[in-house]
């Protein structure tokens, strides 16, 4: 019995006098018509005024940054691949104009327009908050790690730098002693040369030379910028690819990464405030985050929240000064103090040690008195009681690890009451329910992003990174308020889109 499967259709291998408009084998509910929407509403002009009415014809702004980000929000991310799919996806050639754009300029307009990428990341936020898809009412920061475009195997530490461009300067000093004595051979050595040419040895010695110091000095001028003051430990590394980058990690996988930090709101996670931070770790991203808010929203939120990561002096401070209610976690089993009879054999954290400003002391669950003692290199204050009270004291082996017998001790300094308001606040039940919200706002979007397919960056250099960053966190805003329209939350007056306006 013949199956009857479909034939094909007539007009297959016909040829008509006016065809049809291409675009309409897509589907009429295409996202890729509500992202052409989105994209007319953004402002190259900042962007257009660098170009130069001479030469060739350019692709416009507009239809560069389009490209790139709906080849962002499809998870396609290399150069050559947006070009390829410029020829072949029928969406990227309605999103392209029907132009295809060599993956070269693609490259080049991505590396060569961080600033605008950031400018067009502050769109979004503003069309966000036009489309009431974020309010502010709630944001929550948070930090995840990128891998930066280069290798651990293109890396070498200070003090290692140090060594080679000693060693590299007396073999070059070295070389040019042994040209001078060979000086008198050259006929011989040289035959039908001048003479006056390199060494093939000196030439490669001088240019490795040359890039030692570069990345001598360019490690020097970012633990200027990160730990001014402070002498840099012959340990720290430095990437001859991309000079900016730092090595970050956990568990075990450390490589060459950035910290790119997001602010999310809390209402359809949208992404309001971000920025590239050189930081391991999130102690000194609030005030960044803050300016950054203040810079793409024009104010602050009527609450922030963040995990025990940004729990540190000069966060809390920078909170304090801007006055912006904010919850950020102490860090675990620090929310609720240790009872005197609480049966728990968990180690004793500084949250369990009651802190007095009126004279500057702890008091510890024994009800021993620690009082300064001495004063640290960097401004912090070490507070301590006695070894033989604490020898007695029935914490003793949850609360002393001195291997020598000594007495517990506590650091900290002038931030303190802010720690110790931070970690009253956190223990009442309605701190508690709002900072468990903050798991559901800012945690998803990172994993949305990653799962996007997007884990490094294509480009080098924090200012090139910083744009492309930009460019990521606007494609997410574009793709929620895509997701958005979709469901039909949010009805923009943009215009009515016509598949095929000849008709």
């Amino acid at each position: 019995m013949t199956i009857p499967f479909k034939s094909r259709p007539v007009e297959f291998h016909q040829y008509q006098l006016f065809p049809n408009n291409v675009f309409d084998l897509l589907p009429e509910e295409h996202e890729c018509f509500l992202y052409g929407e989105l994209f007319e509403q953004l402002d190259t002009a900042s962007v257009e005024q660098t170009y130069s009415r001479k030469g060739q014809h350019a692709y416009h702004p507009k239809l560069m940054v389009s490209i790139l980000i709906y080849a962002y929000s499809r998870g396609v991310f290399s150069s050559r691949q947006i070009e390829r799919r410029c020829r072949e996806d029928l969406s990227f050639m309605f999103i392209a104009q029907k132009h295809c754009p060599n993956f070269r300029v693609l490259s080049d307009f991505r590396k060569d327009h961080a600033a605008f990428f950031q400018t067009c990341f502050k769109q979004t936020v503003q069309l966000a908050l036009a489309l009431k898809l974020a309010s502010l009412g709630h944001i929550s920061l948070d930090g995840s790690k990128f891998k930066a475009n280069t290798s651990k195997h293109k890396a070498m530490s200070y003090q290692h730098l140090k060594e080679q461009e000693r060693q590299l300067t007396d073999e070059i000093e070295a070389l040019i002693a042994q040209a001078a004595r060979y000086d008198q051979e050259e006929d011989q050595r040289y035959q039908d040369q001048t003479g006056y040419e390199l060494p093939a040895d000196l030439q490669f010695k001088q240019g490795r030379l040359s890039k030692i110091k570069a990345a001598k000095q360019a490690l020097e001028a970012r633990e200027a910028e990160l730990n001014p003051d402070q002498p840099i430990d012959g340990k720290k590394q430095i990437s001859f690819a991309d000079t900016d980058a730092r090595i970050m990690g956990k568990k075990g996988d450390f490589n060459y990464r950035y910290n790119g930090q997001i602010s999310v709101d809390a209402d359809q996670q949208i992404i309001v405030a971000q920025h590239l931070s050189l930081h391991a770790n999130d102690m000194q991203e609030v005030e960044p985050a803050l300016t950054a808010l203040q810079d793409s929203t024009g104010r602050l939120p009527d609450q922030l929240s963040a995990d025990n990561g940004y729990f540190s002096g000069n966060n809390l401070e920078a909170l304090a000064q801007q006055g912006v209610d904010a919850y950020l976690a102490p860090g675990k089993g620090e929310t609720t103090p240790l009872s005197p009879l609480a049966a728990s054999e968990r180690k004793l954290v500084k949250a369990d040690f009651t802190y007095h400003e009126t004279n500057d002391t702890y008091t510890c669950p024994g009800e021993q008195t620690l009082t300064v003692v001495r004063h640290s290199a960097e401004g912090q204050k070490i507070y301590q009681g006695h070894a033989s009270v604490c020898a007695e004291c029935p914490y003793f082996k949850r609360c002393c690890q001195s291997q020598k017998g000594e007495a517990r001790t506590l650091s900290s300094d002038a931030q303190e009451p802010l720690r110790q308001q931070m970690r009253e606040k956190m223990r009442q039940p309605a701190a508690k329910a709002v900072y468990r919200q903050r798991k559901v706002i800012v945690e998803p979007v990172f994993g949305q992003i990653k799962n996007s397919g997007f884990r490094g960056f294509s480009v080098r250099g924090k200012d090139k990174v910083a744009g492309e960053f930009s460019l990521v966190c606007a494609t997410h805003n574009l793709k929620k308020m895509v997701k958005a329209m979709g469901k039909g939350l949010v009805r923009p007056n943009f215009g009515k889109w016509a598949l095929n306006p000849a008709t």
